[in-house]
């Protein structure tokens, strides 16, 4: 692969949003957009909710926002990056509307913004249930537009190429060849995503293995806050659980009931809130309900709202209900807590820094500091495309000062299996048995110590069978992404 400007390592709303913004400021340099599964196969595809911003200030206020997101972080936010993040919004905002995302409205032509758990007013800005895949959409047709703008997806990225605190582009898997080469760059950009893979049950899709994070560990950058792992209360549990379809926050906005099998509104127990606290919240109420009584379950009641605005807000959530046999308005479906959202990782400053030189980083696979300890419903495409325009700003106003350094290319073999290494059905055993141990140590039923224990004793078995740990040759793109997997998993505990 010829070298190029800047590599953007991810396609949803942060990697595209920043290439975007950085096209748009310079027209003259190449940028690459990859991707490891088809391009705009991401977590935003799958946000449902919204997105969080104040635009009527007759109800609501910078300072109303403000508060909701430090009291959600319990007081480990970053409260100039909260501050920056929130009185920005409008004009994100206004962007991505002027860009073509539908954003609904109200009969007034308003902005139809809608309430979620642990906001004090209505404002998630949304399109209708399928708001990720309605921005993912409008901003893959916007960023075609553009001619300097190249997309790379199938791209399997192994390492970042660092030298002295420096990247200087990354390796990956040449897909045609099966070889390890290098990708050199100026500048790149990390918008990879979460882990939630490293669950037994989570929302996220099968690509979440949290790659960006791993390599960025690897090369030396500052990771923060990764005990903090969000787990969404409202996965459907009458489905798959690995990815579980999420029900989205913005129902209990709308009005629905969490009960418990006596059909006992007990969220009121945990929280005055009830069904409006915050995830974490929530979700411990549930793990607490579980673990009061394992034949508990736990439902979300919907047979009491109006079902045409139901379906009218939330056709896609009442569609795959009824298709799994549940109509909405005549039984309650079964819920359970999935893990949902990574609220650490590399360490950046406003404008996407990273402590490595040339890299940046965004979304999920990133910490600015916004989310503390739990992310507060609908912030986090907020800061997706907050931080990715600061980004694009600096990028463009320094990159003609940073030169392309080249590393001599690794006479990688084609990553077939090794009998040295794990086979796939061994991979897919240390995989399960990771996921199943990383669940139950977070719905409190194992103690940390024998997690740590468990873990490591996966980490050795997988180094066991390499020359050395972290060798880069003759593995699958599976081997590659339990070791990303076990990398997170340690930091999480």
């Amino acid at each position: 692969m010829i070298p190029t400007d800047v590599l953007v390592l991810g396609s949803g709303i942060a990697g595209l949003t920043f290439a975007i913004q950085l096209a748009e400021r310079r027209s003259d340099i190449s940028i690459r957009v990859c991707s490891k599964a088809n391009t705009g196969e991401t977590n935003t595809r799958y946000a449902q909710g919204g997105i969080a911003a104040v635009t009527d200030f007759t109800t609501d206020s910078f300072e109303q926002h403000i508060r909701d997101t430090l009291e959600a972080g319990r007081g480990y936010c970053d409260k100039n990056m909260v501050r920056a993040i929130v009185e920005a919004a409008p004009e994100r905002i206004a962007e991505l509307a002027q860009w073509g995302v539908p954003f609904d409205r109200n009969s007034k032509g308003k902005w139809d913004t809608g309430l979620e758990g642990g906001h004090s007013e209505s404002r998630i800005l949304h399109c209708r249930d399928r708001t990720g895949l309605a921005i993912t959409q409008t901003l893959l047709r916007r960023a075609a537009g553009y001619k300097n703008i190249r997309f790379c997806p199938g791209l399997f990225i192994v390492d970042l190429l660092v030298r002295d605190k420096q990247c200087h582009g990354i390796r990956y898997v040449d897909p045609d060849s099966g070889k390890i080469k290098n990708s050199h760059a100026k500048i790149t950009f990390l918008a990879t995503g979460g882990s939630g893979q490293v669950f037994k049950v989570t929302t996220n899709p099968e690509i979440a293995t949290g790659d960006g994070v791993a390599m960025a560990a690897r090369a030396g950058a500052q990771i923060r806050n990764m005990v903090f792992y969000q787990f969404h209360p409202t996965a459907f549990a009458a489905g798959k659980s690995n990815p579980a379809f999420l029900i989205s926050e913005a129902v209990r906005g709308f009005g629905a009931y969490i009960i418990n099998t006596e059909g006992e509104r007990f969220l009121f127990r945990y929280h005055s809130r009830g069904e409006l606290a915050t995830r974490d919240i929530v979700s411990n109420a549930i793990f607490s309900e579980y673990q009061k009584n394992e034949e508990n379950r736990i439902y979300l009641d919907c047979r009491h709202l109006d079902e045409r605005k139901f379906y009218r807000h939330f056709p896609e959530i009442a569609n795959q209900c009824l298709k799994a046999g549940f109509d909405l308005f005549k039984t309650p479906v079964p819920i359970m807590p999935a893990a949902h959202y990574q609220c650490g990782g590399v360490t950046i400053n406003p404008q996407g820094q990273t402590s490595v030189q040339n890299l940046y980083a965004n979304g999920e696979c990133a910490c600015s500091g916004l989310h503390g300890a739990n992310r507060l419903a609908s912030n986090s495409l907020l800061e997706a495309v907050v931080i990715s325009h600061g980004a694009a700003v600096e990028v463009a106003s320094v990159i003609d000062h940073i030169p392309i350094v080249t590393f001599p290319e690794n006479p990688g073999k084609p990553g077939r299996i090794s009998q040295r290494k794990p086979m796939p059905n061994e991979i897919g055993k240390i995989k399960t048995r990771l996921q199943e141990l990383m669940y139950i140590y977070h719905t409190g039923k194992i103690t940390g110590d024998r997690t740590k224990k468990d873990i490591t004793s996966l980490w050795e078995l997988i180094s066991g069978k390499t020359d050395i740990p972290g060798n880069t040759d003759n593995s699958t793109r599976e081997f590659y992404e339990l070791k990303n997997l076990i990398t997170v998993a340690r930091m999480l505990l």
